[in-house]
């Protein structure tokens, strides 16, 4: 960002202020357009109800704000040269974002048919949520974009994420006061402490304060400003205030406040890059108190509007069926003066552009807001250098993650020029095994530091937050704008950003569909310290639901992997962060773990997404497997190894399959899923009328759910968690939940025809084996011998 500072800061000339004031005028009267009419956008003749659409949809409440805060960042991008991105979190105020787009042309770029003139203006009115159009709020079709309008919360860590290893990035942020009540923003108030002056961009965060909700005040604005005032500075901020109502004093007061904080921020750099300032900096923040409905309608059937809660959405709901609410809208946009506006075609007039940046320096034209634009391939090695031996099967034992902490290590020293991949997660890095990443970037932290502290870096890569939202915000702000990343979590605790990843999914989702919107880096999740290995923090600690939840969500833009040992796990890492425009969400341990498959063997099973395991079976090709042993999930796949063991030695006769799933999609059916099975397919592998025991990761139902078109889904039955977890051994979770490999066998004798009479002996022994595990772990404390020091010698 240019350190050019201005002589005068926020001195504007009459000049300025009639230009500025022209364009926001604009602005208005384009947003209310939007909301209300389909036809006679220039007000060429008196305004009749045909005019307006049959329902009117939109929020025009926070919209004069946003205007007035687009108009003055035009104003400062243009005069400093700045390379800037705007994170809109009053994102229902889409059609003020849409508006200044148009303005400055970068809608019309977009979107040829939506034309910078009368034509153009008419069709931008009547596409505004509209069917076949666009919708009420920000979102993915809104040039400049990268915050959808339901991402309440959000906007400060996109923000943030953004600004990451982008030093000559300025990113506002416009924070709605309804928005700043929820706990991600509350949190992500912190993110100034990570902000690296040198190598990273400047967030500038402007507080929008217009007095309420849907129907309610905001605390925010109600608290006494002394009070606000000391809050942001108790979050390491230096506040800088704008106040008012009318256009001229506000105008004016905006300017000084964007030239003063720009000043502060270039002085902040400056300090930190030329004269290697080591303190951490306290950062400007705007806190710009406007009215609700600012120029609206006052007062609409004897109830005040304008200032109120009233002008929310949209302030005159009748206009077609109240002659008074038709001459009241009327009135109001004919209150901008847009014969002042727009030439006789519908043509901005350049007095009112004078301050619009050019090219990519517009908001709405700026790549930052279209990350694969700007996004390069990771620098990704040969998975040989990390693969462990396998030379056969279950004959050694490592921690999956760790192994794969060295590839991100690797990975992390090969992008430190580039600064182009962060690892994020909720204090977990070491706790997940993957501390292999210190060795190549620190933790970036610009607070204090003491003697015992480790790893802290301020120039650091590796993000710790004990705020699942701010690491999802932070890693969603940064792969938007062309980057890449991993969020690590505990299994259990990443359902805080369930509503976070349900918008960056629908965003995926959408762009998928916007030509001009290129493929960004996929959203990688790594959910490790898993259901059954939290044996020793509890039930608290005992939740495999987030795969549930993800796969409720849009098939072309989710994935779900479940590697059951340490290089099939490397294989996923290569092929997720290679990916593009995904959520992928890979479920795998950090205990020490059988080794199955080697390298070669892994890439191969992985790009299937599952397939029999020979060597772990007894079928012998002669005939069809009496039974079917499936798994997904690494314990599950120890469980169904030893089961299988187990009825190799006591029911040597009986043909088993054993099929390991990786990919939990393949499951469903081809034409539900990009990465489904045919009936073929699924027949071929599982039968058609063959008992298969699954032994599954997590709730046992989504697999039911999965398959339950498939012939023979009267014979698949699912073992997996049952939401029974407590403090207990490792494999007494197992047992407690039914899918221990002694219950596993069980099931076989039960649904295989015909064991049930003649392994009575066999289903007895199992059954007493689990009795004796019972009264083995209250007394010692630790797991049966056969079960701890168990071994595959298959």
């Amino acid at each position: 960002m240019s350190a050019a500072t201005r002589q005068q800061p926020g001195v504007l000339t009459d000049e300025e202020l009639t230009s500025l004031d022209a364009h926001w005028r604009a602005a208005n009267y384009l947003a209310v357009g939007q909301i209300y009419l389909m036809a006679n956008p220039l007000l060429t003749e008196p305004l009749r109800p045909e005019h307006v659409k049959p329902r009117l949809l939109g929020h025009w409440g926070t919209s004069p704000g946003l205007n007035l805060v687009h108009t003055h960042l035009n104003r400062v991008i243009k005069a400093r040269d700045l390379d800037a991105l705007c994170i809109w979190g009053p994102g229902h105020g889409g059609p003020a974002v849409l508006a200044n787009a148009w303005l400055e042309g970068s809608y019309s770029e977009t979107y040829p048919d939506v034309t910078r003139d009368g034509q153009g203006m008419a069709r931008l009115f009547k596409q505004f949520s509209f069917p076949g159009g666009v919708p009420s709020h920000v979102a993915p079709e809104t040039p400049g974009s990268i915050h959808e309008g339901g991402e309440l919360g959000y906007s400060l860590s996109h923000a943030y994420g953004a600004a990451l290893d982008n030093p000559d990035l300025l990113v506002a942020c416009v924070i709605g006061d309804g928005e700043a009540e929820t706990g991600p923003l509350a949190a992500s108030w912190h993110s100034n402490k990570f902000l690296d002056p040198v190598h990273d961009g400047a967030v500038l965060p402007i507080l929008h304060l217009n007095g309420y909700k849907i129907a309610n005040p905001t605390v925010l604005a109600r608290i006494p400003e002394d009070e606000l005032d000391a809050l942001l500075r108790g979050y390491g901020h230096d506040p800088l205030h704008v106040t008012g109502d009318d256009p001229a004093t506000v105008h004016r007061a905006m300017a000084e406040a964007l030239d003063t904080a720009l000043d502060r921020i270039a002085a902040i750099q400056h300090a930190a890059r030329e004269q290697d300032a080591g303190e951490r900096p306290r950062w400007p923040v705007i806190v710009l108190r406007t009215p609700k409905g600012w120029t609206g309608p006052a007062e609409v059937d004897g109830l005040p509007v304008a200032d109120t809660w009233r002008s929310h959405q949209v302030p005159l709901s009748a206009v077609r069926d109240n002659p008074d609410h038709l001459r009241q809208l009327e009135a109001w946009l004919r209150s901008y003066r847009p014969e002042e506006l727009f030439d006789d075609q519908g043509r901005p007039r350049p007095h009112l552009l004078t301050h619009v940046p050019e090219g990519p320096h517009r908001l709405g034209a700026t790549p930052h807001a279209n990350g694969g634009l700007l996004l390069r391939s990771l620098p990704l090695p040969p998975l040989e250098r990390f693969a462990v031996p396998v030379d056969k099967p279950g004959a050694t034992l490592h921690e999956p993650t760790r192994v794969l902490g060295d590839l991100l290590e690797h990975v992390m020293r090969a992008t430190a020029d580039r600064r182009d991949f962060r690892l994020v997660g909720p204090d977990e890095t070491a706790s997940n095994r993957l501390q292999a990443v210190y060795s190549a970037s620190g933790k970036a932290w610009q607070a204090g530091t003491l003697d015992v502290d480790e790893h802290l870096d301020r120039h650091g890569r590796v993000m710790e937050i004990l705020s699942e939202h701010t690491c999802q915000g932070w890693l969603e702000g940064y792969l938007l704008t062309g980057r890449h990343g991993l969020f690590s979590c505990y299994e259990a605790f990443v359902h805080i950003v369930d509503s976070m990843v349900n918008q960056h999914i629908k965003w995926l989702r959408t762009t998928r569909r916007l030509p001009w919107r290129a493929p960004i880096a996929s959203l990688n999740y790594l959910l490790t310290s898993h259901v059954w290995r939290q044996d020793h923090n509890g039930f608290s600690h005992q939740d495999p639901g987030f795969v549930d939840h993800i796969l409720n969500k849009s098939p072309e833009a989710v994935r779900v992997y479940l590697p059951p040992d340490a290089n099939t796990l490397l294989s996923v890492a290569d092929h997720v962060l290679r990916s593009r425009d995904y959520v992928n969400v890979v479920v795998a341990g950090k205990q020490p773990c059988y080794d199955w498959l080697s390298m070669d063997q892994a890439r191969i099973h992985c790009a299937r997404g599952l397939g029999v395991w020979d060597w772990a079976g007894t079928e012998d090709g002669s005939r069809e497997p009496d039974v079917v042993l499936a798994c997904a999930g690494d314990v599950p796949t120890q469980e169904v190894l030893a089961a299988a063991q187990l009825l190799r030695r006591h029911l040597p006769d009986l043909a088993v399959r054993v099929v390991n799933v990786v990919d939990i999609a393949r499951l469903l059916p081809s034409e539900e899923h990009p990465h489904g099975m045919s009936d073929f397919e699924y027949d071929g592998l599982f039968t058609p009328d063959k008992p298969v025991i699954f032994a599954y990761h997590g709730y046992p139902w989504l697999i039911h759910r999965l398959a339950y078109r498939r012939t023979g889904h009267a014979h698949l039955h699912v073992r997996g968690y049952k939401e029974i977890g407590t403090t207990t051994t490792p494999f007494d979770m197992v047992v407690r939940n039914d899918l221990d490999r002694y219950r596993l066998v069980m099931d076989v004798i039960d649904r295989v025809p015909g064991l049930a009479v003649r392994a009575t002996a066999v289903r007895q022994e199992m059954e007493d084996t689990r009795l004796r595990h019972h009264d083995w772990i209250r007394e010692h404390g630790t797991d049966l011998p056969e079960v701890a020091d168990w071994s595959w010698d298959g």
